[in-house]
């Protein structure tokens, strides 16, 4: 019997990474799901400093927002 391969679930995107599709119920789903190679052109936040530079002062986005970061936070 041949079973699926499990799936590996994405590093995970830090609690405080915001955008106007969080806000919005018919774009609510996925709106973490930024891809940098797509064009893009939401407008992220972090919710610790509410600008588009989180607490190490480097930009967010959900392509950067990640555990290597050593503000992030889960």
């Amino acid at each position: 019997m041949n079973t699926p391969p499990e799936k590996t679930s994405a590093p995970s995107i830090c609690r405080h990474l915001r955008t106007k599709r969080m806000y919005i119920p018919a774009l609510a789903d996925g709106a973490l799901e930024g891809d940098s190679t797509s064009g893009d052109q939401s407008f992220y936040w972090c919710n610790k400093t509410l600008t588009a530079l989180g607490v190490d002062d480097n930009p967010v986005h959900p392509c950067v927002c990640r555990p290597d970061r050593s503000c992030h936070e889960t």
